[in-house]
């Protein structure tokens, strides 16, 4: 019953460090961006899987820790996966797709409505490979008009 990876569980190892980044998010939709740092440490899981763990400031103030998985299920043909933060009680469960570049990993989810209480709308996650040590993280939610608004951009760089 031992799996043995894929080709697209060798796309994620390439995630597998440390790095830094630099996030910019929009807390409010009609208040300007906020920004904040942190780090990110990704390691494998058994070849199939990575788990990411980041931890950093918040916009606005506070401290913040984060937890990402991602794999592949073959059967399903898609990327999965889940994201936790200290900040929320949400539990994020990813469903995506590597686009056709090869650099682009575009990662569905349902979370909260920032601008409605209590309503849930889609989200998107894309992480897009810059380079070996370089790749962004950036966050868009679909709004009551079926426009997708960029609500945060990370830029992530290799330490290590």
């Amino acid at each position: 019953m031992q799996a043995e990876p894929q080709q697209e569980h060798l796309w994620l190892q390439q995630l597998v460090g440390d790095w830094t980044y630099e996030a910019e998010a929009l807390i409010e939709p009609d208040k300007p961006s906020e920004t904040c740092t942190g780090s990110e440490t990704v390691r494998p899981v058994g070849g199939l899987w990575i788990l990411a763990e980041g931890t950093g400031g918040m916009p606005g103030g506070g401290d913040a820790t984060m937890l990402l998985t991602l794999g592949y299920n073959p059967q399903k043909q898609r990327y999965v996966g889940t994201w936790v933060g200290s900040m929320m009680t949400h539990l994020w469960v990813y469903d995506g797709e590597l686009d056709k570049d090869g650099k682009t990993l575009t990662l569905n989810s349902e979370g909260p409505d920032c601008s409605a209480e209590g309503k849930m709308t889609a989200f998107r996650d894309v992480i897009e490979l810059k380079s070996r040590d370089e790749r962004t993280l950036t966050s868009y939610m679909l709004t009551g008009d079926g426009t997708w608004l960029r609500v945060m951009t990370a830029r992530y760089r290799r330490v290590a």
